[in-house]
């Protein structure tokens, strides 16, 4: 049996996971663990377990982070899957396989940078960042696919029935989802304009985990949880929510912004609008270029195939027009999917696992 442990960052990584630990599971030769480093709050560890006790694989928990490390260490682990590079140098030993499967696909630069020699194998999503990660001299990328996506392509309706169930909305109206991340954000921006289209429409609002576990970011959720409790029409997605891919699939229409969404919504061939209006912090105010340094513009600009608004007061407008012509950008949003998404099957798991499999330290 080989042991393989997935280092979780932070909760919103373990959906990458998913689909690679049912399909370890199916080749039944895997001892499967997950962690998560310790921080001040327990809430995210906790829903951890729970997910792993779910799924019957062992948590791997300690009091304080030095003997986690510790008792990863001695576990000595043929196998560790990370989000980003966090601990892994810490965490490997030398005999140790280490893959990368990054956490996120949207418009920031931290994905090309987030990089370290120690990573043997890292999951690429599409034909056209593997090229550029190339271009950029990194070794030991595998064209995988995006294992995130292989439960939407995978997942069991009665589950989604399930869902639409517990949201206790009117689906004779059409749903949208609203999935912005934390920073640059458009959600205090488009607040107001999602109370008034929440009148015509259910509105189904995923915030990111920063927006309820980082301290500088939780007055996100507390807007929102106000918003809710004001409008029937709204569902703000509790923080032991961390899966989005059910919500793909219920929603007529994506709202986003820089988020890794914008991509992640392209296989169901549904309307998507990207808002470019932000609120920024008051030194990318003053010094905007250190702003679009962060962000992959190449990639922003390629982005042909959502509803772009630049002010809030365009957003209603958007989402009905696109609602009622949802077939208008089905073509830009086929090509998108070839360039952005490699063979969306639900094999990227798969294809992951055989890379590992065949990989010789």
């Amino acid at each position: 049996m080989k042991k393989i442990l997935f280092e979780t960052h932070h909760l919103y990584y373990w959906p990458n996971y998913r689909s690679i630990i049912d399909e370890l599971k199916n080749r039944k030769n895997y001892c499967i663990d997950a962690s998560m480093p310790i921080r001040t709050s327990l809430v995210e560890k906790n829903i951890l377990k729970e997910a792993c006790t779910e799924l019957k694989i062992e948590f791997i928990d300690e009091n304080n982070e030095t003997s986690r490390i510790q008792k990863i260490l001695n576990n000595k682990y043929d196998i560790i899957i990370v989000g980003n590079v966090g601990q892994l140098n810490k965490i490997a030993n030398n005999h140790t396989i280490a893959v990368m499967v990054y956490h996120g696909i949207g418009l920031k630069q931290s994905y090309y940078k987030d990089i370290d020699e120690r990573i043997d194998i890292r999951s690429v999503e599409s034909v056209n960042r593997y090229d550029k990660l190339k271009k950029l001299g990194h070794k030991n990328i595998s064209m995988t696919g995006y294992t995130k996506l292989d439960r939407l392509k995978n997942i069991d309706e009665e589950e989604i029935s399930i869902i639409k169930k517990n949201l206790n909305l009117d689906f004779s109206k059409k749903t949208i989802l609203f999935a912005p991340t934390f920073y640059p954000t458009s959600l205090e921006l488009l607040y107001n304009e999602l109370a008034v289209l929440s009148q015509e429409c259910n509105v189904i609002i995923k915030l990111h985990g920063f927006s309820w576990e980082q301290k500088r970011f939780q007055y996100q959720s507390e807007m929102y949880k106000k918003l809710a409790k004001k409008h029937s029409s709204i569902a703000l997605l509790d923080k032991t929510i961390y899966d989005i891919i059910p919500y793909y699939k219920i929603a007529d229409l994506l709202i986003t912004d820089i988020s890794s969404t914008l991509f992640e919504f392209l296989p169901l061939d549904k309307p998507i609008v990207q808002a470019q209006c932000f609120t920024l912090r008051l030194k990318h105010k003053i010094f905007r270029k250190r702003f679009w340094q962060k962000l992959d513009l190449n990639r922003l600009e390629n982005v042909s195939f959502a509803y772009k608004i630049d002010r809030p007061e365009d957003l209603l407008s958007r989402v009905f027009y696109a609602l009622e012509n949802p077939r208008e950008m089905s073509k830009k949003r086929e090509l998108a999917l070839k360039k952005f998404l490699f063979n969306f099957d639900g094999k990227a798991s798969s294809r992951l696992i055989n890379a590992i499999e065949e990989f010789k330290n």
